[in-house]
């Protein structure tokens, strides 16, 4: 079982003891439709789907790529301004970028190292979509949709350049990087943005604010989607 199927089942673990019910609803979740979204990952992890079968063949990867992807750009809709939309396509541009080109400046050797490269990635993009984003949403977005347009971008040099070997888009591997990007890049913001609103004395609640950028508790009769 790989690192990141183990991590998606802690994180529905955590979900069922109802410990992060306040991350769901910045992402518009409710706990049935998260742990949903986690089965359908964990399953689709081992589900590739077939985009070409010729030399070399390119499939995409159904709980590495395609659900983190169509989460994503779900959350993206939902954010509430052309701004916010775009902030958030730019940080997942920016992050993948980054994982991309800096695959491409460092080669690392797998059997040397204290940690393996997909955790390496995983744990940079992570950071590097919370310093961009900076809220949850934009940093869960930024972290995800990164990762993809890096494999997806490793996808197109390797059919550039004729490799013989198999392309799995999400596959071998970036589903750990994935999840693990995630994950951090949402603690971050979570710890972060929760330390900088007591500091404040609380979050945000200027009326020029879009509705759908407001905290749960700030709608109006207390509702919040999910």
């Amino acid at each position: 079982m790989s690192l990141g199927v183990v991590f998606l089942i802690g994180v529905g673990i955590v979900i069922l003891l109802g410990l992060a019910q306040q991350v769901l609803d910045r992402l518009y979740l409710n706990d049935k439709q998260a742990l949903i979204v986690l089965a359908v990952m964990v399953v689709g992890s081992f589900i590739n789907i077939p985009l070409y079968r010729g030399t070399p063949a390119l499939s995409i990867n159904l709980g590495g790529a395609i659900i983190p992807l169509a989460l994503s750009i779900y959350v993206l809709v939902r954010a509430g301004t052309s701004k916010e939309t775009w902030r958030g396509i730019i940080g997942a541009v920016l992050v993948g970028a980054i994982i991309y080109g800096g695959s491409k400046l460092y080669n690392f050797d797998i059997k040397e190292g204290l940690i393996e490269p997909q955790y390496l990635w995983g744990i940079l993009a992570g950071v590097t979509a919370y310093l961009i984003g900076r809220s949850r949403r934009l940093a869960f977005i930024g972290a995800t949709v990164g990762i993809i347009l890096a494999d997806l971008a490793h996808a197109v040099e390797t059919a550039i350049k004729g490799l013989p070997a198999p392309t799995r888009i999400g596959g071998a591997g970036v589903l750990d990087t994935l999840v693990i990007a995630a994950i951090i890049s949402v603690v971050l913001a979570e710890v972060i943005g929760e330390s900088r609103e007591r500091f404040q004395g609380g979050p945000v609640r200027s009326v020029e604010r879009s509705e759908e950028l407001k905290e749960p508790e700030q709608k109006e009769g207390g509702e919040h989607n999910g």
